[in-house]
C-alpha cells in the first residue's frame, strides 16, 4: 500500500513539476527581480510541497504553490535584510577587524537562527531583548520605553534568553 502511495506521489509531483515550474519561476521572478534566486525558490518551493504529506491532496496547484513561494519569498527578504544590516556594521570597522568570509558567514547564520527564535516570541518580549543586547539598554530605560516595570522587563529577558538558548542549541 505505502508503495502504491509513492508511486501515486511521485507522479502527481511530478506532473506538477512539469506543469507549473516555468509559471512558478516567472511568478517568482515578478516577486524577486533575480532569474537565479527566483529558480532557487521554485526548488525550494517544489522540495517543501514534495516533502509535504498534503501532495495528494492539492486541488488548486498554483494558489498552493504561490502560498508556500510567499513564504520562501518573505523568509528570503528576511535573511537578506539580516545579511545587509551585518554588512553594513561590518564596513563600518577597521580594515582589520573585519572577519574572514568563513567567519562572516557562520555569523550571518547565527543571526538568522536567532531571527527565527526571537520570532517565536511575543512583541514585547522579543523587543526587550532586542533592546538589551543591541542597544544595551538599561532594564529601566526599556520599562519606560515599553511601557511596563522593571520586573516585568526582567521576566521578559528571562523568558527570551531561555527561549533563544534551547533554540540554538538545538
Amino acid at each position: 500500500m505505502a508503495r502504491k502511495q509513492t508511486a501515486a506521489s511521485h507522479g502527481f509531483a511530478e506532473q506538477l513539476y512539469l506543469e507549473h515550474h516555468s509559471w512558478l519561476c516567472s511568478w517568482l521572478r515578478n516577486r524577486v527581480s533575480c532569474p537565479s534566486h527566483a529558480e532557487d525558490l521554485a526548488q525550494d518551493t517544489f522540495i517543501g510541497i514534495l516533502l509535504s504529506p498534503q501532495l495528494l491532496t492539492i486541488r488548486e496547484p498554483r494558489p498552493f504553490l504561490a502560498t508556500v513561494a510567499r513564504r520562501l519569498v518573505a523568509n528570503f527578504y528576511r535573511r537578506k535584510k539580516i545579511e545587509d544590516h551585518y554588512l553594513q556594521a561590518l564596513a563600518e570597522l577597521p580594515e582589520e577587524a573585519i572577519p574572514s568570509p568563513e567567519v562572516r558567514q557562520q555569523a550571518i547564520e547565527m543571526l538568522e537562527q536567532l531571527d527565527r527564535a526571537l520570532d517565536g516570541l511575543p512583541p514585547h518580549v522579543r523587543e526587550a531583548f532586542l533592546l538589551a543586547h543591541l542597544q544595551g539598554m538599561r532594564y529601566s530605560d526599556i520599562a519606560e520605553r515599553l511601557r511596563v516595570s522593571t520586573s516585568s522587563v526582567k521576566q521578559y529577558l528571562q523568558r527570551a534568553n531561555l527561549h533563544c538558548f534551547f533554540a540554538l542549541s538545538a
